[in-house]
């Protein structure tokens, strides 16, 4: 129901750069970054009426996006029934979802998980923690992308803030000089993960932000690039992570914890964690 809810959004122009008023949602107002998403809804309106003017005529490919899918495949049996093989394409796919990914605990290259994850065409993911060594993320490599094939293969980072420093360089390193192309993605959420004193499950904003910083700055003197970021969001006004704009504290937890699973950013710390990732990947745009 939500794929298809989101679906419709698109099909009807929710995502027509032509009219970023449209994304001008009421909880935007209430943030007190409003006036700097403002400004940027109005840049990017301004850029597209320039490019147009520019050509004479409407860029047509600027009014819709691509929407995928993603999900753990934690469930074999589930993911097994849902794999197909389909016309005009070579090989098997998970239909269940357009994008796979699996942790470091199922990702034994001798286990059932790889050896599934071997035969479908799907783009996949590893999950890498803090423990993980460079020679596992090679012999992973070996076993689910020995052909090198651009796109197949991602590796999704989530090390914590006090451990992203000493732990991802010599994984970044032993890639590169190994020749492999995969794309790097960023999780700053499940390695900053910790519980309250009041039993409440929880992340705390500055942790959040400070992985994710560091995580650009650490590909950038690797001469790699961070392809991506994985985050657990909602659009509602829940308090299930610590600090933010707000500075929610540990009693604001009881106001509003939904989560049964994983604590999520909500509307006005996801929308501080993308100016995050704007203002960084601007700075190092501009340091070259």
């Amino acid at each position: 129901m939500t794929m298809n809810f989101v679906r419709a959004l698109i099909d009807g122009g929710f995502a027509d750069l032509h009219h970023p008023e449209y994304w001008n949602l009421s909880w935007v107002g209430h943030s007190s970054l409003a006036a700097e998403y403002g400004r940027m809804v109005d840049a990017i309106g301004d850029a597209v009426r320039f490019m147009e003017t520019l050509s004479g005529e409407e860029v047509h490919n600027l009014n819709r996006v691509d929407f995928y899918t993603s999900h753990e495949a934690l469930l074999l049996p589930y993911e097994e029934s849902l794999t197909r093989e389909v016309p005009r394409h070579w090989g098997w796919f998970n239909l269940s979802t357009h994008f796979p990914w699996i942790g470091m605990r199922t990702a034994d290259v001798e286990g059932a998980h790889v050896e599934y994850f071997r035969g479908i065409r799907n783009p996949i993911a590893i999950k890498v923690g803090p423990s993980v060594k460079a020679d596992q993320l090679l012999r992973v490599m070996d076993v689910l992308n020995p052909r090198d094939e651009p796109g197949r293969m991602t590796f999704i980072h989530r090390m914590g803030a006090t451990k992203v420093a000493e732990c991802l360089p010599p994984l970044l390193d032993a890639v590169r000089r190994d020749g492999r192309r995969v794309l790097w993605v960023c999780d700053p959420m499940h390695g900053n993960t910790e519980a309250t004193g009041n039993g409440f499950k929880t992340r705390r904003f500055d942790n959040i932000g400070s992985e994710l910083e560091q995580a650009f700055d650490l590909h950038a003197a690797a001469g790699t690039r961070l392809g991506g970021v994985h985050l657990e969001l909602t659009g509602e006004d829940v308090t299930e992570c610590l600090g933010g704009a707000r500075e929610l504290t540990e009693t604001d937890l009881e106001r509003a914890y939904h989560s049964t699973v994983d604590p999520r950013l909500n509307y006005e710390q996801a929308l501080e964690v993308a100016m995050l990732i704007v203002r960084k990947q601007a700075r190092l745009t501009a340091a070259g």
